[in-house]
């Protein structure tokens, strides 16, 4: 695919991917924006693409782990955005003041669904956990990359089953 024809396919899928974002997001502003993100990451990584596969699923993909990655970015620096009309930036990290005691339970009880789970679920599991890509875990456990990814999942949907106590209610 020649690169104008790679970025006219780009500019076709942008009202589709809209919708997406927006879902992510919550908001227009940031939908644009990671909309954006999404477009330029994939203009600058077009050579990973390979003809014949699905550009849009691609493009699905490329924005979910834009999304995620800006999250705990954030996340991790501690700041959210107070979205009043002022639109200030605050760092809140030092004004929280959290109970331990909270984080115990629930450390204890996540260690105790984890050790419920069948040995078959909880291997792969934690071994994604522990950093481990897909491909090395099926390697290791010497069985099909399609099988590791789905035991991860139902051990994700056992651990979600058994800790709905922490899951909060919108």
């Amino acid at each position: 695919m020649t690169t104008l024809e790679f970025s006219y396919s780009l500019t076709k899928l942008t009202k589709s991917l809209k919708p997406f974002a927006l879902k992510l997001t919550r908001d227009l502003d940031d939908a644009n924006d990671l909309l954006q993100d999404t477009m330029v990451k994939a203009f600058t990584n077009k050579d990973k693409f390979t003809d014949g596969t699905n550009l849009k699923a691609w493009l699905y993909t490329i924005m979910k782990n834009t999304f995620i990655t800006n999250y705990q970015r954030m996340v991790r620096r501690g700041t959210f955005v107070d979205t009043s009309d002022n639109l200030h930036f605050i760092n809140s990290g030092a004004a929280i003041i959290e109970n331990d005691a909270y984080g115990e339970f629930a450390m204890k009880d996540i260690t105790t669904a984890i050790g419920n789970l069948d040995d078959v679920y909880k291997n792969p599991f934690m071994m994604h956990f522990r950093g481990f890509k897909y491909h090395e875990i099926a390697e290791k456990l010497e069985i099909p990359i399609g099988t590791v990814k789905n035991r991860i999942h139902i051990a994700r949907k056992l651990l979600k089953d058994d800790l709905c106590v922490y899951q909060t209610k919108n």
